[in-house]
């Protein structure tokens, strides 16, 4: 059986990994990776569509002149998405955030192992809980930048609102705005640093107590030397 002491700090550690899980699965599930303004030029007035979405599904708004609004739809992502490029980001981050899901599962189950039995395995103990921690802040920075380079480099926000409206012209400008559900993914590092750093003090304070144990007998007191 695993000492209080690794039982406490492994299990600490286990809901850091479990709350990074939840986390990812609200970042993949809501739709409040951006907000953008795109104003073009329409049929004798300018247009502006407000568009509000996720990695799957998004809403969109249309003002004409003074703000006034003459629609209000919902769309899905890969549906509205004509350009091979954009597309294929928007998968790309997807699929980063479902393996850092997965290796949030992996480090969790890691950690549950360890606060309650000492596995024989070296990769099942510290090291694990290090790769599959570091992977997971990896694939979800990833998806943090791959992000906004479509919603910047690929005009996705322009590709979006050409899906809401076809009586768009020339494009004037666009004014985007990150939400909740992009910038938890800093929720996301932060908790595997978290992660990481807890099993560093178990390991480093397990490593500093084997040291003490087989320090040479020479600098042991002479009184408890035997000869």
């Amino acid at each position: 059986m695993p000492s209080r002491k690794k039982t406490s700090m492994f299990a600490s550690a286990f809901c850091t990994c479990v709350s990074s899980f939840v986390v990812i699965c609200v970042a993949l599930a809501t739709p409040q990776w951006v907000s953008s303004e795109v104003r073009f030029s329409g049929l004798g007035s300018t247009v502006t569509i407000s568009l509000t979405y996720g990695l799957f599904s998004g809403t969109c708004e249309q003002f004409v002149d003074a703000g006034l609004q003459v629609s209000k739809t919902n769309f899905q992502v890969s549906e509205a998405l004509s350009s091979s490029s954009s597309r294929s980001l928007v998968v790309a981050t997807i699929v980063m955030l479902v393996l850092a899901l997965l290796s949030s599962l992996l480090s969790a189950g890691f950690t549950c192992t360890n606060a309650v039995s000492n596995p024989y395995q070296t990769f099942l103990g510290p090291i694990g809980v290090y790769t599959w921690n570091s992977l997971c802040g990896v694939l979800t920075l990833i998806a943090m930048i791959l992000f906004p380079v479509n919603v910047e480099g690929n005009s996705l926000s322009e590709e979006l609102a050409h899906s809401c409206s076809s009586s768009l012209q020339d494009h004037l400008g666009s004014k985007h705005n990150y939400g909740y559900s992009y910038w938890i993914m800093l929720l996301i590092l932060f908790l595997n640093i978290a992660s990481v750093i807890i099993i560093y003090f178990y390991d480093h304070a397990r490593y500093s107590k084997k040291k003490e144990q087989e320090r040479p007998i020479e600098n042991a007191p002479k009184d408890v030397i035997l000869f």
